[in-house]
């Protein structure tokens, strides 16, 4: 046996190491650790439930508004609120553009390297790559031209030496499957999706006055003007730059990302018998189109999938989330092996190797994630199970965008139970949301139009109209996964918060049963052709799109100032 540490991971959120056995060049075994210790929870506990967002929010600096959101309807559904749907329609268009951006993203910047060979790119013949281009899209920057343009831009980068975040990829690897043109039609719309990015998530910053970190929340509703005749509030002109910004983002989504994925695809169709998983699949649900806290009008639905079955589709309930600390570097109070997040606890205890170390082995607990399990069954969270999940409900749009996807690999659906699974399945949930949120934008200026301008329900805004103990839960399908945030009010006052995000259900530890978390169990059976340059195992941890930012946090009990910033 051999064992191979990745630390830290890069291109990703927060601090992770990946540790895995291996034989015959073969994942046996492996280890998630998250290195970082958790005590956002802590920090909301005492405060105002109605400011619980802001901080929530502050989890991470790319997952804001979906904390913010989660948050407040975790204190709506504690003391009973219904928003408007004037709030239903804006907070769609604010998550559904944050999956847009987040989604391209993750493909050009943060996964696709695991893919695309960028030196192999410098040897490109730009016209043959202008051919490929404009072989599966009718996207406007295709010609000879413009590649060499891109080729000789690359050049001059490497000849600069100030390589930065490519410095240390892995070029040349025998991995890599795909021709120099095609690998520089990647680095050039890698380029491209910089600028796009930044473009249309001003649809955020519209709607959430900033971003990231939006400001318009509110428990109840919204915290803006919307008034088509007034100035100063969302008027049909906002309304209008919203709908152009949308189409921006459908353009690309649709003839760059979307041709992208599939071409990439083609070449590395093995991968879709590796990385499968655990076989379990959770999907909160999300984007309400009718009563915002019924899932029978959610646009993604609610759902369970065990054992890859797709013939089942099983129900949600929080009640039946649990957190388990047993390989934790955290102890619970009563040597509880799991706790339900209403009486969730968040006390570290260190107990691993002290750093700096060579490896995890012989730690009984290896990581600051919790492990969360659903009936004690670990459980994938994601595009994946999203898709999976609205497949198996028959939903139409996502049953026609996955079969049309699979048709174009001609791969069928147990292809999707992969790593390759997963990159196809967030490019098919990309190009159905860019597509709704035209829906949701149209839907908000029709209500507008007929007089109703309801942003917020306030009738419980006053602390003393509130029980004096409220629990309640708040979800959200962030676009890593599923999101819930419990909180516990006595008195007016947080007592307990506890966050169980996407990357805690994918990058737990092992249970006090010893069930591997998502991470972990994708990892087994990968081969390596490199031990020393292990690709493959970026591959499939990337495909989750990892936010350790999220899943765990840094808390100072001594207060103090961390950081002083002079103005001069």
């Amino acid at each position: 046996m051999a064992r191979v540490v990745v630390d830290p991971i890069t291109r990703i959120e927060g601090h992770l190491r990946i540790e895995v056995e291996t034989k015959g060049g073969i994942v046996t075994d492996a280890w998630s650790s998250g290195t970082m210790f958790r005590g956002l929870e802590l920090i909301l506990k005492g405060r105002d439930p109605r400011d619980a967002w802001v901080f929530a929010q502050r989890a991470c600096g790319v997952c804001t508004t979906v904390h913010a959101l989660a948050s407040v309807r975790a204190v709506e559904n504690a003391l009973g609120l219904v928003i408007p749907t004037n709030a239903r329609l804006i907070r769609n268009l604010i998550a559904g553009i944050q999956y847009v951006q987040d989604h391209v993203i993750h493909f050009y910047h943060l996964h696709a390297l695991d893919w695309v060979d960028v030196v192999s790119a410098l040897s490109a013949d730009p016209a043959r790559t202008s051919d490929l281009a404009q072989s599966i899209s009718a996207w406007p920057l295709s010609s000879a031209v413009y590649f060499k343009g891109v080729r000789d831009r690359l050049q001059a980068f490497v000849d600069s030496g100030q390589l930065g975040p490519f410095a240390n990829g892995y070029w040349g690897h025998p991995a890599y499957a795909l021709p120099p043109e095609a690998n520089l039609l990647a680095v050039a719309h890698y380029l491209q999706a910089l600028d796009w990015q930044r473009d249309v998530i001003k649809i955020q910053a519209i709607l959430g006055g900033k971003n990231p970190h939006p400001q318009t929340y509110v428990v109840g509703g919204m915290a803006m003007g919307v008034d088509p005749n007034s100035p100063t509030a969302l008027t049909v002109r906002r309304l209008s730059e919203i709908a152009e910004l949308t189409a921006r983002a459908r353009d690309f989504v649709e003839q760059v990302y979307v041709p992208d994925v599939l071409a990439v695809a083609g070449f590395y169709k093995d991968w879709a018998g590796h990385g499968a998983g655990i076989g379990n699949y959770l999907s909160y649900g999300d984007f309400p189109e009718g009563a915002p806290d019924d899932p029978r009008s959610f646009y993604l639905p609610r759902g369970r999938i065990l054992g890859r079955d797709l013939s089942k589709v099983l129900p949600v309930d929080q009640a039946s989330v649990a957190e388990s600390v047993a390989h934790s570097w955290y102890t619970y109070e009563g040597d509880e092996t799991a706790l339900h997040p209403w009486k969730g606890q968040t006390n570290p205890k260190y107990g691993g190797p002290k750093p700096p170390f060579d490896t995890l082995e012989g730690s009984a607990t290896y990581s600051w994630l919790k492990a969360p399990r659903y009936e004690d069954q670990p459980m994938e969270v994601g595009p994946l199970a999203r898709m999976l999940v609205a497949y198996a409900s028959g939903q139409a749009d996502v049953k026609t965008a996955v079969d049309d996807a699979l048709g174009a690999l001609g791969v069928g659906p147990e292809a999707l139970f992969s790593t390759l699974g997963r990159v196809a399945a967030r490019a098919i949930e990309t190009s159905l949301l860019v597509n709704r949120l035209g829906v949701w934008q149209r839907d908000l200026e029709a209500n507008l139009k007929t007089g109703d301008l309801a942003i917020a329900d306030t009738s419980r805004w006053d602390p003393t109209s509130w029980p004096d103990h409220a629990e309640g839960w708040g979800f959200e399908e962030a676009p890593r996964g599923s999101l819930g945030h419990w909180i516990v009010i006595d008195k007016g006052s947080i007592t307990n918060y506890q966050m169980v995000v996407p990357s805690t259900w994918n990058g737990s530890p092992r249970d006090a049963a010893g069930h591997r978390g998502a991470w972990e169990e994708a990892l087994i059976g990968t081969p390596l052709a490199d031990p020393e340059r292990p690709v493959e195992i970026l591959r499939t941890i990337h495909s989750f799109d990892p936010c350790l930012a999220c899943a765990v946090h840094v808390h100072d009990p001594a207060g103090g100032p961390g950081v002083t910033v002079s103005v001069v």
